[in-house]
């Protein structure tokens, strides 16, 4: 804590290294989380977050400290400088970012994928006013909490809907990275009954193969199991791995 305290008070000893500091940390936070949403190939990934959480940060900073200089008299001698209202330019933040949610969910189409990435980026604007108003430990901690949701509490979500949902089931089936993969796998399921609630592509550029993280409703577990094993007769598929 000391070092923290010592810390503080060599950025705070000037006011433009102050404020530079928080932009900073701003685009840190931001793109920490956006390199989790960017893995997916999510419609707002790492720069996209990075943007937010650095603007908001400093319309923060505008807020508080762009009007230091300006001295609002009235012709009664009133000085309306000591009497504003410091939240409020900030406060446009948590309306404006509504824009750039409602097109990330739109950008998904009918599958209303898009609904985490926009609460991430509603979240990191949070973070982001946090840094510009120098609430450092909080703004940290809230990162954290972000980037654990997002990847550890992943593949839970998927796991427990897939085991609490008697007609719902969760498959993962990694394919060669080629346009025509998406649509031999989408045919097959369908083609042989097999409902697709939904269906999320991420790439993996180590291995030079697509994943597939695959939704599906079925009537029959038995009969889908071996539905879905017949997957590996399709020549794009590598490997396929499933919850039913």
């Amino acid at each position: 804590m000391e070092f923290y305290n010592n810390f503080l008070t060599v950025i705070n000893s000037n006011h433009e290294t102050m404020m530079l500091f928080r932009l900073f940390l701003a685009a840190a936070f931001g793109g920490i989380v956006g390199l989790e949403r960017g893995s997916g190939d999510r419609p707002a990934g790492f720069r996209t977050h990075i943007l937010v959480c650095v603007g908001s940060a400093l319309f923060m900073l505008v807020s508080i400290y762009g009007f230091d200089g300006i001295v609002n008299v009235t012709p009664g001698g009133q000085d309306l400088g000591s009497r504003r209202d410091t939240a409020r330019i900030a406060a446009q933040v948590v309306s404006g970012i509504g824009f750039l949610g409602a097109g990330t969910i739109m950008h998904e189409g009918l599958t209303v994928k898009g609904l985490t990435t926009a609460a991430s980026l509603w979240i990191i604007s949070a973070i982001g006013l946090a840094v510009g108003s120098g609430m450092y430990i909080l703004s940290a901690g809230a990162t954290l909490m972000t980037l654990i949701t997002l990847v550890v509490f992943n593949n839970w979500d998927k796991r427990f809907a897939a085991s609490t949902r008697t007609d719902r089931s969760y498959v993962k089936v990694d394919v060669v990275n080629e346009p025509e993969s998406i649509t031999q796998v989408s045919s097959y399921l369908t083609e042989n009954g097999i409902n697709i609630k939904s269906l999320a592509v991420k790439k993996d550029k180590k291995n030079g193969r697509l994943q597939l993280d695959i939704y599906i409703k079925v009537n029959n577990k038995t009969e889908a199991r071996e539905i879905i094993r017949g997957l590996h007769k399709l020549d794009v598929v590598l490997s396929s791995q499933d919850d039913i």
